[in-house]
């Protein structure tokens, strides 16, 4: 029988001595207790690694321990003592190893050789780098260029991701999805309509310099825990800070900071929030559409009164373009609709708005509680569209943020890894390294899913990542990933991608991680990474690599470039693997704007940020002008609110978990221990589709395409939620999602609104 979880509000604060206990937890079962002081010496901090975690900025001037619990965590998983070998593939077959959980798999600890699946025997066995190479190559020269996958995870280097785009287009594709098309590829279409860049235009020490911060859809405490210094310091010089999210989320009510010891032996915690609402998923368009017709009141009310103006009208005149077909739109918009849509009060709405009509520099950020919807890149532009109004981008102190999940999924992007063949320079890397660069767009992760589905995929190439884990349609996927004649899955540790074999050739690759020493022709390499806020930081591992036979990134993307493509004497594949920096003097010539003097700023304190033109104003668009833009409804959601008894459910990740790494069973900040298998329900809702408290629920898809998507077996837990909506964890909800629930623009997987139906277990349809 299933593990039962536990459930008690966690009352506690973000950070204090819950993330403490959780560190002695994490490296005591990693076998990593002997990391720690390395930890604080070198973690983000100059001459040392950065965090493979999240992609949140690094400061100039660190704390002394510049890590949060979560990178911990990551660390621990990356130098664990724990090692799966050959001999412990010899002794589990693939078939057992999928009865495994996440948590067990990834558990097993590091890789340490290259494996070839051997189907006779159900297991993988050891192998040599030459003939992985060998064979990987020959099985490539067979293919049609677009029937390969080369899919990116955003753990790579920028040095190898450079490389890694650059083998696919010499191999004749532009089949580049990447883990952004899964998270924030909607940033990516947003913001270039409304301000002409695909990136937020906030700088780390914006933070120091406003007095007004608006959040939605982003979890600070689990996703960007570092981001809790920035936000301490300004909620404790008097900054607002207004938070919209479905949950109640520990990390934006408080923070007792570990490095504090006064504070933690006082258990004295900041207020991070000073308004917290509870919007329901899917309604964010609808507030943000509620504060603008607040403001715009607020302006009319101020210009009666002959008072100081709300809007910025020499902003809008001067920088925008569309305000006028905007405002008739905020004004036409009933509250009911708005209140109705948003699950929220009118008073609530008005108060988030006047708080944001005292502000002078404001900065917005968001993340995936925004960006994954039907209408995601609404939601985005609906918060821009908020931002212009008051003229709050492109000013000190003021602008959007999207938070990034992956500590270089922006960075890769940076240096080609796109699908979209306008994103990339390709008439640069024509001439820079003489061969026709393909001219067609490729195909980004739903695309890719889709022709996996019609057969019309031969092979994959994944550089990181757990892609069958992480992509929505789970059961069909994984049938259809079988037909594949060749993975080839590049990794650290095990996860439930290698255990689903192709038809034809299956490998497994192993890698060293960016905290390790990557010697080159005996010299230290260093590789580089790009954060949140564009900012390119140089890291140096610090630690030995495992015993076994490993290769770096590079090093295995130059082996897989030699034994599949032709000769090419512009392209030093293997001078590239000896010196990183030949590497980045070539993306320099790629990328001459963004990588000016690349070698000699690496080091810069904080990183060097890449140049943004909406930073300074100048506004890359189609009418070179900032762009308000009107939301095609209300609802970011699938369904049409008809029915009282569809659910919108949230995935989320829990405290123990970085994407689909799952670290354990706890989740600590919302108090649920033991399991993973959970729904949290509003109790009305959960007394009104008549499932027991504390019983079991199932959930199915209303999806209207006649494929019965349904998972039996969540125990409920009733957790404060609006009404409506229901939440639950990622990855393992991800078999709800239809492949085609998606944003209509970006095609990113619409997992924060998954309109479905709650039944008691056994009680639904099958």
């Amino acid at each position: 029988m299933a593990e039962r979880a536990t459930y008690r509000p966690y009352e506690q604060p973000t950070g204090g001595w819950g993330s403490v206990k959780s560190l002695i937890r994490h490296s005591t079962r990693q076998r990593a207790v002997g990391a720690v002081p390395a930890l604080v010496r070198h973690h983000n901090k100059p001459g040392g690694y950065m965090c493979t975690s999240c992609a949140w900025a690094k400061p100039a001037e660190p704390h002394a321990a510049e890590f949060c619990e979560n990178g911990a965590k990551a660390t621990f998983w990356d130098v664990t003592a724990k090692r799966a070998t050959p001999d412990f593939f010899a002794a589990h077959t693939l078939t057992t190893l999928r009865g495994w959980s996440d948590y067990e798999l990834e558990s097993a600890g590091r890789l340490t050789h290259p494996l070839r699946y051997d189907a006779a025997a159900d297991v993988y066995r050891q192998t040599s780098w030459q003939e992985a190479f060998e064979a990987i190559g020959a099985r490539l020269k067979t293919y049609e260029p677009k029937s390969v996958v080369f899919y990116a995870s955003g753990r790579a280097s920028l040095e190898t991701s450079y490389m890694y785009q650059l083998l696919a287009r010499l191999y004749g594709n532009n089949n580049l999805p990447d883990s952004s098309n899964m998270c924030h590829e909607t940033t990516s279409v947003a913001l270039p309509q409304s301000i002409g860049t695909p990136v937020g235009t906030v700088l780390l020490d914006d933070f120091d310099h406003t007095d007004c911060i608006l959040s939605f859809g982003q979890n600070v405490g689990t996703n960007a825990p570092r981001l809790l210094h920035s936000l301490q310091e300004a909620s404790e010089r008097g900054a607002a800070i207004i938070v919209f999210n479905p949950l109640r989320e520990r990390g934006w009510e408080e923070f007792l900071n570990p490095q504090q010891p006064v504070k933690m032996l006082t258990n004295s915690p900041t207020r991070i929030a000073s308004e917290y609402h509870q919007v329901r998923a899917g309604g964010d368009i609808a507030a943000m559409v509620g504060i603008a017709k607040a403001l715009i009141a607020l302006d009319a009310e101020a210009f009666a009164k002959d008072g100081e103006p709300v809007l910025d009208a020499a902003f809008i005149a001067e920088h925008t373009h569309g305000f006028d077909a905007f405002r008739d739109y905020v004004e036409g918009t009933a509250w009911s609709d708005i209140l109705d849509a948003s699950g929220l009060p009118r008073a609530a709405i008005e108060g988030a708005a006047a708080t944001y009509a005292r502000a002078r520099a404001t900065i917005a950020i968001y993340g995936m509680g925004l960006t994954q919807h039907k209408l995601g890149v609404d939601n985005v532009q609906m918060l821009v569209n908020l931002l212009l109004m008051r003229g709050q981008i492109g000013k000190k102190g003021a602008g959007i943020c999207p938070v990034r999940g992956h500590s270089n999924v922006q960075g890769q992007r940076t240096v080609g890894i796109a699908e979209k063949t306008d994103l990339v320079p390709l008439d640069r890397l024509a001439e820079q390294y003489g061969f026709e660069p393909p001219r067609e767009d490729g195909l980004n992760t739903v695309d890719a899913c889709h022709a996996i589905v019609a057969g019309e995929i031969r092979a994959f190439i994944g550089l990181g990542g757990n892609f069958l884990r992480a992509i929505p349609e789970k059961e069909l996927m994984e049938e259809r990933w079988r037909g594949l004649d060749l993975s080839v899955q590049i990794a650290t540790r095990l996860n439930r991608t290698q255990l689903v074999p192709a038809a034809g050739d299956t490998w497994l690759l192993p890698t060293i991680v960016r905290s390790e020493i990557d010697q080159q022709a005996g010299v230290p390499q260093i590789v580089t990474m790009e954060d949140s806020t564009t900012c390119i930081h140089a890291s140096r591992g610090q630690w030995e690599r495992p015993d076994g036979d490993l290769l770096s990134e590079p090093a295995i993307v130059a082996g897989l470039a030699e034994a599949s493509l032709p000769p090419n004497p512009l392209v030093p594949w293997d001078a590239w693997v000896g010196d990183y920096g030949l590497v980045r003097d070539a993306i320099e010539v790629t990328f001459p704007e963004d990588f000016r003097d690349f070698n000699r700023r690496m080091d810069t304190p904080g990183g060097f940020p890449r140049p943004v033109p909406a930073r300074d104003r100048v506004w890359e668009t189609d009418t070179g002008r900032a762009n308000f833009k009107l939301p095609a409804a209300l609802s970011a959601s699938f369904d049409d609110d008809d029915d009282a008894d569809v659910l919108r459910l949230v995935t989320l990740r829990s405290n123990d978990q970085f994407n689909t790494t799952v670290y354990g069973y706890d989740d600590r900040l919302r108090g649920i221990h033991g399991s993973r298998m959970i729904l949290m329900m509003n109790r009305d809702d959960r007394v009104r589709l008549g499932i027991a408290e504390g019983g079991d629920a199932r959930l199915t898809t209303v999806a209207g395409d006649g494929i019965v998507r349904t998972l039996d077996g969540l125990q409920v837990i009733d957790y404060p939620l609006p009404a409506g909506t229901c939440a639950g964890y990622y990855p393992e909800l991800n078999v709800l999602i239809p492949l085609w629930h998606h944003d209509e623009q970006s095609k990113t997987p619409a997992a924060k609104s998954v309109p479905v139906r709650a039944t008691a277990d056994g009680a639904g349809p099958v």
